[in-house]
């Protein structure tokens, strides 16, 4: 293969600077994502031509794509959808946390309050058996001698 004329050069160059745009917009082909792979294969150059004959422009891509990142916003969708989704999960984290809390004090709750009925069942079943023990007076039967 021979030497690139000026003119073949530009065009190449100029093929990955649209590319790069395209990709660093977020416009990201099918199967593609915001790297340098795609950039060589939407520009229609090899990653290795990329790395050797258009050095500059893959640096001057991963610095572009990095100050896009930093400034929060993230050219690949995928990216997007990465951050979105651990989002997600610490939200989804945290609720579990609370549940678990919530959960553990119910369960607490649950058991005092079983311990105090059992206590006020065996209060119930003492006071049973001291009124059959004939020393408490049943009104019922008193209340039916009362003259009307």
């Amino acid at each position: 293969m021979g030497r690139l004329t000026d003119q073949a050069r530009a065009q190449k160059e100029a093929a990955i600077r649209a590319a790069m745009d395209r990709l660093l917009r977020g416009e990201i082909p099918a199967g593609g994502k915001c790297d340098v792979k795609t950039l060589a294969t939407a520009s229609g150059i090899t990653r290795a031509a990329l790395y050797s004959t258009y050095l500059h422009l893959k640096e001057e891509f991963e610095r572009r794509r990095g100050e896009l990142r930093d400034a929060g916003i993230i050219a690949d969708p995928r990216d997007a959808q990465i951050e979105r989704l651990k989002d997600q999960v610490r939200h989804l984290t945290e609720r579990l946390v609370a549940t678990q809390q919530d959960n553990d004090e119910l369960i607490a709750f649950r058991a005092r309050a079983l311990s105090r009925l059992a206590a006020q069942h065996e209060e119930v079943l003492r006071l049973r058996a001291a009124a059959s023990a004939d020393n408490v007076r049943d009104l019922s039967s008193a209340r039916d001698r009362v003259p009307r």
